[in-house]
């Protein structure tokens, strides 16, 4: 069975995710929204995955720094 997360690693992955938004955001290339034509559901989906591909080339790229590429 599936273990419960704790308060702490649920934390610990929001402060993560936060501090790579900035390139995460950068990576995914995705445009600014117009305030006079939101987006439709289907819009908001893909950009979603757009994000969550991004987040991990970033926390790739992070852990490749830290590890220090030879």
């Amino acid at each position: 069975m599936d273990q419960p997360v704790s308060n702490e690693l649920k934390q610990s992955r929001m402060t993560e995710f936060m501090k790579l938004l900035p390139l995460t955001l950068e990576l995914a290339g995705l445009p600014k929204a117009d305030p006079a034509r939101p987006f439709i559901a289907d819009q908001i989906e893909g950009r979603v995955m757009s994000v969550r591909t991004a987040f991990k080339a970033a926390r790739a790229l992070l852990k490749e720094v830290g590890e220090g590429i030879q």
